[in-house]
């Protein structure tokens, strides 16, 4: 059973999901980057792992986060990088006074790499450097340029966004011991990296500003990203178009400023204002597509019309083989323009070739919705967000492009009527397959915990992809009984102990599938913590280990990390039959890594744009 836009729904008792209803249909799941109850799911030096696309050839590429290097007190001299447990991640300060150190890398795998089946490899885009090469003592070493991978062609060609390199002014200020002002020319730009390594950068049409009065160009870099690439080389994505009439203002106080040179006035503007805070200098932001061929880009129409100096965004985020983009705009609800809105769009071409902008209708009772993928079929996939229960959820649905008279479809998942779980489709490919995220456990005052589904469109199931993995992929083993039971880690603690605890993998994301069924996302992997004295230094024990963190009981506390995971159908192979009833997080569930694709996806939209049209 669907749930229709114009159906009346009622509410369903919310409880925990028991057995997160397992459809005897769906496809057993192995995961194929496991190795010793460990994901191969980042590049190292770095501590988290990301699977943003995978191609028809099953080749993928994705985005590893946080540097891994742990600094060691003084007297120990030096930097380790240990594998075994969790440091405190690094956090990135945005500052004009500090060096500029990236902290996003780019990296690709796939099913008969070099180094080994699903093998994350470090690919340098723009000349960004490996994270294990990196030596505090050695400037030169240290990779200032963050870059993310978003979707990959069966042509092998990349798409994605990156930063200009750091650059840097003399210091003029009172502080005598800093040497240098830091600054980049751009905080986001659009590429395409050809299978031949080619690299070309997909420029905004706003790079610059002019103040006639002063006679001095600055350059303020604009923003562009390329999200998704068909197999015809075109790409979808954004780009700015023209700076805010409140930008143009603050680059003008910088021009005739005297506290800091032009370029590190108009960085410092660019710049969060404090953490996850929105930048100063904004821009006027429209949905683009480019041929990869010749380079040549289009904006597509806004959702409105208007010559106010209102900043309006649309974005591209998906594309299928046709050229049609689903993405967002703002937009006047009906035309009313006491409803503005921001909501999920497709643009197609009409009969003179021309992109048409076209609106995902919306009820007054969802506040806004997007659109990320559409498939061959032109079935769009997207979310849209509404009050449930008194609670702000957002819910999975689908569109069909060519008959879109018949308003949009909100799948059932875990229950029949629609439930108060949060839920979001990343992609769909041209079986009706769809993945995506949502939240399986019940507690409406805290966090929930999430989980990688799949929804089959054709037979309308819909599956938490745990509940479809085999045991040994969840991290269980067989002791000698044949019993399943959790595998066992050992560790070596600072103080000489072998500390113990259990393996666990759980699917919290799945962001691409392939025609086949592969499936790249995201998951949590199970590792102890270290112990930091208070000065933040990591404690070293005689036998020259790190300590973990210990419970009452002896055993080290743990937590859960974000790491690439790759999964295949697996026909000979049965779902572990272990029924986990206790789906409510039990074990500290560190949301850091999590809140980083929350941000990739808000500010603006990072993590939104990753398709690759078969």
């Amino acid at each position: 059973m669907k749930l229709k836009l114009d159906k009346t729904l009622s509410l369903v008792a919310i409880g925990v999901v028991s057995a997160l209803q397992t459809v005897h249909a769906a496809p057993v799941y192995e995961i194929k980057n496991i190795e010793d109850f460990d994901l191969n799911g980042t590049i190292e030096s770095t501590r988290n792992g990301y699977g943003m696309f995978v191609n028809s050839n099953n080749e993928s590429v994705g985005v590893s986060k946080g540097k891994k290097k742990l600094s060691v007190s003084d007297e120990d001299d030096g930097v380790i990088d240990i594998e075994d447990g969790i440091a405190p991640e690094e956090q990135i300060i945005y500052s004009i006074d500090l060096p500029i150190i990236a902290n996003n890398f780019t990296f690709t795998s796939d099913e008969n790499g070099a180094s080994g089946a699903w093998i994350p490899t470090f690919e340098s885009v723009f000349g960004t450097t490996p994270p294990k090469d990196s030596d505090p003592d050695v400037p030169e070493s240290i990779n200032s340029i963050d870059a993310f991978y978003y979707g990959i062609s069966t042509a092998g060609v990349k798409v994605g966004a990156y930063t200009a390199p750091e650059q840097k002014v003399e210091y003029t200020g009172s502080n005598e011991d800093q040497e240098y002002w830091y600054y980049r020319e751009f905080e986001e730009r659009g590429f395409v990296k050809l299978a031949d390594g080619t690299e070309i950068p997909l420029l905004p049409p706003v790079t610059e500003y002019y103040n006639e009065d002063e006679d001095v160009t600055v350059t303020v870099g604009g923003m562009s990203l390329a999200a998704a690439i068909n197999e015809n080389n075109v790409v979808a994505g954004y780009a700015s178009t023209e700076l805010s009439k409140g930008s143009i203002d603050r680059i003008n106080s910088c021009i005739t400023g005297e506290t800091y040179p032009i370029d590190i006035c108009v960085q410092r503007e660019q710049y969060p204002n404090g953490s996850g805070g929105s930048r100063n200098i904004v821009y006027q932001t429209r949905a683009y597509v480019w041929d990869v061929d010749n380079a040549n880009g289009i904006a597509l129409p806004l959702g409105l019309e208007s010559d106010s100096d209102t900043v309006f965004t649309a974005q591209g985020l998906g594309i299928n083989i046709d050229g049609v983009v689903a993405g967002r705009s703002h937009v006047y609800r009906n035309g009313n323009t006491d409803k503005l809105a921001y909501d999920a769009a497709y643009w197609k071409k009409d009969a003179d070739g021309n992109y048409q902008y076209h609106w995902v209708p919306m009820k007054d009772d969802q506040r806004y919705s997007i659109a990320y993928d559409i498939n061959d079929s032109g079935i769009l996939v997207g979310s849209y967000n509404q009050y449930i229960d008194g609670y702000l959820r957002d819910k999975f649905f689908y569109f069909d492009t060519n008959n879109p008279e018949e308003g949009f479809v909100t799948p059932n998942d875990f229950f029949e009527g629609l439930s108060d779980r949060s839920s979001r489709p990343k992609d769909i490919n041209n079986q009706g397959q769809v993945v995506g995220y949502i939240e399986v456990t019940a507690d409406k005052e805290k966090p929930r915990v999430k989980a990688g589904f799949l929804y089959n469109k054709p037979q309308d199931e819909f599956s938490d992809l745990n509940s479809l993995l085999t045991c040994g992929s969840k991290g269980y083993e067989q002791n000698s009984e044949g019993k399943w039971v959790r595998h066992l880690v050992e560790v070596e603690d600072g103080s000489g102990d072998t500390l113990t605890y259990e393996s666990e993998i759980r699917i919290v994301e799945a962001n691409s599938i392939g025609e086949d069924g592969t499936i790249v996302g995201t998951a949590f992997i199970r590792k102890p913590s270290y112990q930091f004295d208070s000065d933040g230094n990591l404690i070293i024990g005689d036998n020259g280990l790190p300590l973990f963190e210990i419970d009452g009981n002896g055993d080290p506390v743990t937590a859960f990390i974000p790491r690439m995971v790759v999964l295949q159908p697996n026909s000979n192979a049965e779902a572990c039959p272990i029924e986990e009833n206790d789906n409510s997080g039990n074990g500290n569930y560190e949301r850091k890594g999590a809140a980083s694709l929350g941000a990739l996806i808000l500010l603006p939209l990072l993590w939104l744009r990753r398709r690759v049209k078969r």
